[in-house]
């Protein structure tokens, strides 16, 4: 059967593929949605705002990444609950606990885990584009090249739009900007740090170097086939790092409820629940979870206290504040 944290990273390795490609598909299916005269046609207006919402980023989109969620606090509930200590009420008597994630309670969590999770991600998307569209008639870029800049371009032979912008980050897309920009001017210096970034296709490489031996700007054509494999390598990251959060989150939040339909089912006070924090216990570990480690509060409500300051009920907890340096990735557990 294996122990609890054997059991949940079981369960997150099983999970996230699963979360990372329903994200990838949401973003392909805005891709695939948008109608570039559209958008072409509003930034020549200078229309910003129109052309964000002619790209249709919206939560709806996201409806496979949104079950992805479910299914992962469906899944960690069931787990739990299957693991849960032997309860008994204050008779005496045995209680048997069934995870129901039809619990109004349940049902409240994960309705707002999810759409606190997608309304994120459409509004970071939405103000990638803006940053993008601003930056662009910045460096003198035409409404076409912007619009296509964010949602990539079509391939002959996929008749898919691939590269683009879309569901990276803020940071990420910086990064894919200035890779362009110095595979484009010839920027020796730029070029050498393209050659450093991980998710870049490596067939392009021989072509890098010798553009920078010769001090030269790369071909046009080529330099779009290598901004659109680097833009596509960083999609996939973000979607990975996505699966990676929310899954554990999600997991993290279904165990929590477990517990706590436990206790009601049973008839006893949250006070005699003990929880313990668990970090991973590797090299990968962040500091403040390191020093966490083996903390111990009392309850279901009272939460661990991280030496940043951030409050959390469980790993990955962000009901009370806690910011993303403190749950991106994160693999620590609640016992």
């Amino acid at each position: 059967m294996g122990s609890l944290r054997q059991q949940i990273d079981a369960l997150l390795a099983r999970l996230e593929p699963a979360m990372a490609s329903a994200f990838r598909e949401a973003v392909e299916d805005i891709k695939s949605n948008i109608v570039l005269r559209e958008v072409v046609e509003l930034l020549e207006r200078r229309d910003i705002e129109g052309a964000i919402q002619a790209l249709h980023i919206e939560p709806a989109a996201f409806r496979p990444l949104s079950e992805a969620i479910r299914q992962a606090f469906n899944e960690g509930g069931i787990l739990v609950v299957d693991r849960l200590p032997r309860l008994f009420d204050p008779m005496g008597g045995r209680v048997v606990v069934r995870w129901d994630v039809q619990n109004q309670r349940a049902e409240q969590i994960i309705r707002e885990l999810s759409s606190t999770a997608i309304t994120n991600i459409t509004e970071d998307t939405k103000q990638l584009a803006r940053e993008k569209t601003a930056s662009g008639f910045a460096q003198g870029q035409g409404p076409r090249t912007i619009a296509l800049d964010i949602a990539g371009r079509v391939s002959r032979v996929t008749g898919r739009r691939e590269g683009g912008l879309l569901g990276m980050t803020s940071q990420l897309a910086r990064t894919v900007e200035n890779a362009r920009l110095a595979l484009a001017g010839g920027d020796v210096e730029g070029m050498k740090r393209y050659l450093t970034l991980t998710r870049r296709d490596k067939r392009f490489d021989r072509q890098v170097l010798k553009a920078i031996s010769e001090g030269k700007a790369l071909p046009p054509e080529v330099v779009q086939k290598a901004i659109g494999r680097l833009s596509d390598g960083y999609v996939k990251l973000r979607s990975e790092t996505i699966a990676r959060t929310e899954t554990a989150m999600s997991v993290n939040v279904a165990q929590h409820e477990a517990y706590q339909q436990g206790l009601d089912k049973a008839g006893r006070d949250a006070s005699l629940v003990t929880r313990t924090w668990r970090s991973a216990g590797d090299r990968r570990v962040r500091h403040t979870h390191m020093v966490m480690n083996a903390q111990e509060v009392t309850g279901m409500d009272l939460p661990f206290q991280s030496p940043s300051g951030a409050l959390m009920r469980f790993p990955s907890d962000t009901s009370m504040g806690a910011g993303v340096g403190e749950v991106i990735g994160c693999r620590c557990i609640c016992i």
